[in-house]
């Protein structure tokens, strides 16, 4: 690989990175992924993520086009969230992400999951 490959290389994941970025984001696609998500629902799905770091990363995922935002005219008023057919291309590496820590999980702790 050339210098200018790695460099390449190394550019498209810093990117991936920032659509992806941090301990919340990825937790938050997998719960949207299985339908409309209202805030609560959310949160209740990811165990210690506050109200506020929840509410930047759905802004974060929302400017990444990872997902949309619905608001209803309902009183209260309700928001839902969505992913976008754009998300669903990460499903592939979430999958092979999930079953590297599967094994990792196995080969660390040394028990079967």
């Amino acid at each position: 690989m050339t210098e200018k490959q790695i460099q390449e290389k190394i550019k498209y994941i810093q990117d991936f990175q920032t659509a992806i970025n941090g301990k919340w984001k990825l937790s938050i696609i997998i719960s949207i992924n299985h339908g409309k998500r209202r805030f609560t629902d959310i949160q209740a799905n990811i165990p210690k993520i506050t109200n506020r770091v929840l509410s930047k990363e759905l802004k974060d995922l929302e400017a990444n086009q990872m997902i949309t935002r619905t608001v209803y005219d309902t009183n209260p008023v309700s928001i839902e969230y969505k992913v976008t057919a754009y998300c669903l291309t990460i499903r592939p590496v979430i999958e092979m992400m999930t079953e590297w820590g599967k094994t990792h999980r196995k080969k660390i702790s040394g028990k079967a999951v």
